[in-house]
């Protein structure tokens, strides 16, 4: 990917500078963390059982627990590195909750954390293609983030997706991978594959023109599955679907005041606690009367 700055019509290419320290990247994404991804960050060199992680975080949404690691130069097992870290924090799940509630001055427990939705994120200038096949598993939660900074102060990240016909490693992995084995059956990667698997054919349908509608409204949606619903995001979650037997539950992530409903179809959750997706607009929908109509709800948080 090349960037270009722009004088009336004339483009001059920026030029790549390159990191000199992993460190260099851990400082830009532990000051920026809430900003890129959306998540808290807990320790800076978290260290457990003589292996040290570079970045514990949290994701609020998932209430799960993120390891971030940094990597200057492209040749190092994405896989096996990103396997043992997870292993090792399914095996000490209390160390990581204590280092959540010192940092954070906060009580939670075992229970109040998603395992199932733990992950491994490994942030480097570039990738080889071994290293993009080795994880391109769709039930694998290791992800391949690249990050470039250019001579104007400019800086993209640039998560790298997994291709729609990746396979389960499950499929193919070694019966005699134990590690691989406890990763896959504690911790699971969420596609709209799987979310949708037990749904009736009328309900998906139902769903599936829901979603086109979504991602009409902006190229910049994207779609990201969730355990209890599918998540549709620029920055943030914009809307998130629940499908549920026969109907969608719906929820605008606007607050409370901030939605100019004049129809009056959307209801007020902001004290109702407990419910799955963002937002303090909920509606539920059994056909697409209405789609259009709320499309230029959802299109308000765009805004």
């Amino acid at each position: 990917m090349h960037l270009f700055t722009k004088h009336e019509n004339n483009l001059k290419a920026l030029e790549e500078k390159n990191f000199k320290l992993e460190k260099d990247i851990q400082n830009i994404f532990e000051a920026n963390l809430e900003i890129l991804t959306g998540w808290k960050f807990i320790k800076s060199e978290f260290t457990i059982k003589a292996n040290r992680i570079d970045t514990l975080a949290y994701d609020t949404e998932n209430n799960s627990f993120i390891i971030i690691e940094y990597k200057k130069e492209r040749h190092f097992s994405v896989v096996d590195q990103g396997v043992s870290y997870l292993n090792l924090m399914l095996e000490y799940k209390a160390d990581f909750i204590i280092e959540y509630n010192e940092s954070q001055n906060e009580s939670i427990k075992r229970a109040d954390t998603d395992w199932s939705q733990s992950k491994v994120v490994f942030v480097s200038p570039a990738f080889t293609d071994f290293q993009k096949q080795a994880s391109n598993f769709k039930d694998l939660p290791i992800e391949l983030w690249e990050i470039k900074q250019y001579e104007n102060g400019s800086v993209l990240i640039n998560p790298i997706k997994k291709s729609k016909a990746a396979p389960n490693i499950r499929e193919v992995k070694s019966e005699q991978n134990s590690a691989i084995n406890k990763v896959t059956k504690e911790v699971t990667v969420y596609t709209e594959e799987l979310y949708l698997s037990s749904k009736n054919d009328t309900v998906i349908e139902l769903y599936e023109d829901f979603r086109r509608a979504i991602l009409n409204l902006s190229s910049e949606i994207e779609v990201h599955p969730k355990k209890w619903y599918i998540a549709f995001k620029t920055k943030t979650n914009i809307v998130d679907i629940e499908v549920q037997a026969n109907t969608l539950k719906i929820w605008i992530n606007l607050k409370k005041g901030q939605l100019d409903d004049p129809k009056n179809i959307m209801r007020d959750v902001s004290e109702l606690k407990g419910h799955n997706g963002n937002g303090d607009y909920e509606i539920i929908v059994r056909d697409t009367q209405h789609l259009e109509y709320i499309m230029s709800l959802v299109k308000q948080t765009l805004s």
